[in-house]
């Protein structure tokens, strides 16, 4: 078995196009936001969610227009959102920036965009029309990537096998 020496510096860093092409992904992603509700030394709100991004554009999320997290972004102005793949040899993208739009009420193609990123062709028809009433009662979020972390430990395992 080969380890690399204390010496060897290895980058677990991915490039632009690695991290973006990975965010553009299928993960389910963990959006963080500042929570200020139980004062200054309240950790931040982390929920799971669904949400679409392109290389090089805006990271799209949806969330009822009253709910603690609409509130939340509204306030913070910034959110953060981390995906991982939980299988080895692991990777992960969190980026986090400000949010440049709201869009009220929700906007249908970023929602039937979401369902058909996340869900097979009949059953995100069916999803669609089985919660088309949100659609009423949702927002769209719209937010720059500004700060970006990665981590790719595909060499790092490959130095050991």
């Amino acid at each position: 078995m080969n380890r690399p020496s204390r010496e060897t510096s290895m980058s677990l860093s991915m490039t632009r196009r690695e991290r973006e092409r990975f965010l553009a992904g299928v993960h389910v992603g963990v959006l963080g936001v500042a929570d200020t509700r139980g004062g200054p030394t309240t950790a931040p709100l982390l929920v799971p969610v669904w949400y679409v991004y392109e290389p090089g554009a805006e990271v799209i999320l949806q969330t009822g227009r009253d709910t603690a997290k609409a509130r939340l972004i509204r306030a913070a102005g910034r959110v953060s959102l981390c995906v991982q793949d939980e299988r080895p040899p692991y990777r992960y993208v969190s980026v986090e920036g400000p949010v440049v739009e709201e869009q009220d009420p929700a906007d249908a193609a970023a929602r039937s965009a979401a369902a058909h990123h996340y869900l097979p062709e009949g059953e995100a028809e069916a999803y669609l029309r089985a919660t088309q009433d949100q659609l009423a009662d949702d927002v769209t979020f719209r937010m720059c990537p500004q700060r970006w972390r990665t981590a790719d430990f595909t060499a790092f395992a490959a130095a050991f096998s």
